[in-house]
């Protein structure tokens, strides 16, 4: 994917890295790359792996100018489709904003949550508060703006839309993206009794299922 595009590294203190990609997909190729030749032990040591929108920061990184010339030579391929494990949630798709979303779309109101539940998306990177993954996988036209007006309130559980991402709010928080759902499944998204606190972690597929009965 990468073949042929020098990737852009820079410093980010004395022991972390900074690689800026063209976009999400080839950040999500270069992150997949990353923990495949860790698993592989055929990375040099690093201590962390935080992909976020078109970054991949690696920190704790003993010799960070030797990492940066190793990685301008790799061959970065796409990452398959059916790589990573699949999360489904199940959604009541009867948010506050679906008759806007539908007007958006050119769909009918009862027909948002068949739509949307349609794609399989990847979590691209984690932010905003503990548990939020930020997921694509939306084609270009189903793309939304953000509210004019934010809430100050949005529950938990909430399934949100804003430009090419969808998400799940894992706690109540203010927040200014489209609410078409609501998550179905108790099961939190951010649990620090768990050996991994998050639900969904970068590079995990998510599957919406529509629940019995939802519009």
């Amino acid at each position: 994917m990468t073949a042929g595009r020098p990737l852009s590294v820079r410093p980010a203190g004395r022991h972390a890295l900074l690689v800026e990609l063209p976009d999400a997909e080839h950040t999500g190729a270069f992150h997949a790359e990353l923990l495949r030749r860790r698993a592989a032990g055929t990375l040099p040591p690093v201590e962390e792996i935080v992909p976020g929108a078109r970054t991949v920061l690696l920190d704790g990184v003993p010799q960070p100018e030797q990492l940066a010339r190793r990685m301008a030579g790799w061959d970065i391929p796409a990452r398959p489709a059916d790589d990573g494990g699949v999360v489904e949630i199940p959604v009541r798709y009867d948010g506050p904003d679906l008759a806007q979303v539908a007007a958006l779309w050119q769909v009918g109101s009862d027909e948002v949550g068949a739509l949307h539940a349609s794609y399989t998306y990847r979590v691209a990177f984690c932010g905003f508060a503990p548990g939020f993954g930020y997921l694509t996988g939306l084609p270009a036209r189903l793309h939304l703006p953000r509210r004019d007006t934010p809430r100050t309130r949005v529950p938990a559980g909430a399934v949100a839309l804003a430009g090419p991402y969808s998400a799940v709010y894992p706690r109540a928080t203010p927040g200014g993206w489209q609410l078409i759902g609501t998550m179905a499944d108790p099961a939190p998204l951010w649990d620090l009794t768990r050996d991994e606190p998050a639900l969904l972690t970068p590079g995990t597929r998510v599957r919406f299922v529509a629940e019995s009965g939802a519009s």
